[in-house]
């Protein structure tokens, strides 16, 4: 087993934010699971990565309920879950060891907040020596306010502001960044079609 599918963040809390009706792909979950049912076909660890703040009191906070992976998933005994708290998912983990133990030297990422968790993962997975494969379209973010607008607008606000920027063009930018540099750009499509062809 040289390769994992890196699960991050896909998990109720995002649903419980009002920011939810704003996510770029509302059936996220689905691209997932295409993933991971191609992972576990092929051999591959599987690694469920929550993030999680104990004690914050907002839907991050694990008292509160929501931080569990998305009702439409379903974790197999055998794989590994882990809860982070930092954005990445290597810093407050023990994710390079359980990869090590595996022998993993590649690693597919997916997740929620494209450019913010699952990319700061690639990065470091980069940087740590590991290939990575970036999956865009498995992965799903929020439009961004502009730095200056007030933190209490309402997400109809937040839309209306020209500012804001759209969670397609966040989505541009990071694969833009990390391409060719940090990771190989791909999509769930490219990967099952690339399996077919090994098979």
């Amino acid at each position: 087993m040289t390769r994992a599918l890196i699960v991050i963040d896909v998990q109720e809390s995002f649903r419980a934010r009002p920011l939810w009706e704003t996510i770029s792909d509302p059936k996220i979950a689905d691209q997932v699971d295409r993933l991971v049912r191609l992972a576990r076909r092929a051999g591959d660890l599987v690694v469920w990565v929550l993030h999680s703040e104990p004690g914050s009191g907002d839907v991050f906070d694990p008292a509160l309920g929501h931080v569990r992976l998305m009702d439409e998933l379903r974790r197999h005994d055998t794989e590994p879950l882990i809860h982070k708290t930092s954005h990445n998912a290597f810093t407050t983990t023990n994710l390079q060891q359980l990869l090590t133990e595996h022998g993993v030297r590649e690693l597919t990422v997916c997740g929620i907040r494209t450019e913010q968790c699952v990319e700061t993962t690639t990065r470091v997975a980069s940087d740590l020596g590991y290939r990575v494969a970036f999956v865009v379209d498995a992965t799903a973010t929020n439009p961004i306010p502009h730095r200056d607008a007030p933190a209490d607008r309402s997400v109809a606000e937040l839309l209306a502001d020209p500012r804001t920027l759209s969670a397609e063009e966040i989505i541009r930018r990071t694969e833009y960044a990390l391409a060719g540099r940090f990771a190989t750009i791909t999509t769930v499509g490219q990967l099952e079609a690339a399996a077919e062809l090994q098979a």
